[in-house]
């Protein structure tokens, strides 16, 4: 009997695949976080999809969003469900694993394998808990840095991701840039509003008032699944748009309904309490804490005029919103083109028009590969032109704008009868 992951690889998929480890620090020399602690040994769990070139250039690194992990294209073995980003990534699919050796790694901080506040300290032989440092975006980069080192890569071909993946490929450009040829930012932000950090707050907070969480000691005890399944709760609200809301629910009645109890009486409450119960089956509280805190404290610039940290950047930017999306709504990602404009970067903005909110970028994997494949590929065909002329992909050659954003100007005329709803491009 031919199983998914048959099916999968069949179709382009990447079939069965398998977590590594990549673990650092393990001598003496501790990693040294943005706010002055130590951290050692660190381990960063991560995946691979296809085969990276001899001139190690053809890397592409993907990051995931805030509940994310490593696991984002195949299938483990056991397993129903694919990776997260599945329809992005394979043969003959937007990162085409012919053409691109694809890297996603679980970050640190997480409960996905990465060293996190529920791995074991060391020094303890006990869970960090609480003892675990506050970490920020710019450690999760620096630490996934020590990963690509590890690979030998020197220049990453592009880096991509949505939300919380969003912001790391933005801090990648403000911190590495010479090692970055292109970036794909979508649906993010580069700093939280103070809107987003209150919904964040309450989620937060929802976790400490539960009586299990102990102050975050609650391991090898009852968790605190409560709090952590209303924090999940308050989060899926601000994925999903009203819109969408309205769509999958109405105001449709439960069919088992009491009006006159306070128990859910229509299908979005049931929805949400359902999301919120299996979130704790896979997530940890202390993790969440942790991660919504690195991602509220997050500011590209650190208090700069955006532009400022945009000013070394060399690789190619595309930024892409969602017209519904109000957790990070689309002029987040307007401001980050402006400033990529002024600091002299070629970006291209696009706008896409959904319904289904901040989820866009995980539901609608088509529209998005249809928007995103053509930039990827027109670069990946100059760089082979240019390897064709002993030119390589040459990391001194500053704002080369070559198609510029004609791309997107011939693909937007066709696209889905006008699903990108506004576009700027570069000069």
């Amino acid at each position: 009997m031919v199983n998914r992951a048959q099916r999968s690889s069949a179709g382009g998929g990447v079939g069965f695949v398998t977590t590594r480890f990549f673990t650092f620090a393990e001598g003496p020399e501790k990693f040294r976080l943005e706010s002055g602690e130590e951290l050692g040994p660190v381990r960063l769990a991560y995946e691979t999809y296809g085969t990276l070139n001899e001139e190690r250039t053809n890397a592409i690194l993907i990051q995931h969003g805030f509940s994310g992990d490593a696991h984002a294209a195949g299938y483990h073995h056991g397993a129903d469900a694919p990776g997260w980003w599945d329809g992005m990534i394979g043969r003959g699919r937007t990162f085409d694993t012919d053409r691109f050796f694809v890297i996603s790694s679980n970050v640190l901080g997480s409960c996905k394998g990465s060293t996190g506040p529920c791995a074991i300290n060391p020094a303890t032989e006990e869970p960090y808990a609480l003892t675990y440092p506050l970490l920020t975006i710019n450690d999760m980069v620096n630490a996934q840095k020590r990963l690509i080192d590890h690979l030998g890569i020197k220049k990453l071909f592009s880096i991509a991701g949505g939300s919380m993946g969003g912001m790391q490929v933005l801090q990648w450009l403000a911190s590495y840039p010479e090692m970055v040829h292109s970036a794909i930012s979508i649906a993010t932000t580069h700093r939280h509003s103070p809107q987003q950090i209150a919904f964040n707050e309450v989620a937060r907070q929802a976790i400490m008032a539960d009586p299990h969480w102990k102050g975050g000691n609650y391991y090898g005890k009852t968790a605190p699944a409560n709090g952590l399944a209303v924090a999940r709760m308050i989060g899926h609200i601000t994925y999903m748009s009203d819109g969408s809301m309205a769509k999958k629910f109405g105001r449709d009645p439960k069919e088992d309904r009491h009006p006159f109890k306070f128990m859910p009486q229509f299908e979005v409450e049931g929805y949400l309490k359902y999301r919120g119960n299996s979130f704790v089956k896979r997530f940890d509280a202390n993790a969440f804490l942790y991660l919504t805190k690195a991602m509220d404290n997050f500011d590209m610039a650190g208090g700069r005029p955006l532009h400022e940290a945009l000013t070394s950047v060399t690789a190619k930017v595309l930024v892409v919103a969602y017209t519904s999306d109000w957790l990070y709504p689309p002029h987040h990602s307007r401001e980050i083109v402006k400033a990529c404009k002024v600091a002299g970067v070629d970006a291209t903005y696009c706008e896409m028009e959904s319904g289904y909110g901040h989820d866009a970028f995980l539901v609608e994997i088509e529209e998005l590969g249809r928007l995103v494949g053509p930039f990827i590929n027109k670069l990946y065909e100059n760089a082979v032109r240019k390897a064709e002329h002993g030119l390589g992909i040459r990391s001194g050659h500053r704002r080369d704008t070559g198609d510029g954003g004609g791309w997107l100007k011939r693909f937007g005329r066709w696209l889905w009868g006008g699903r990108i709803v506004g576009a700027a491009f570069p000069g």
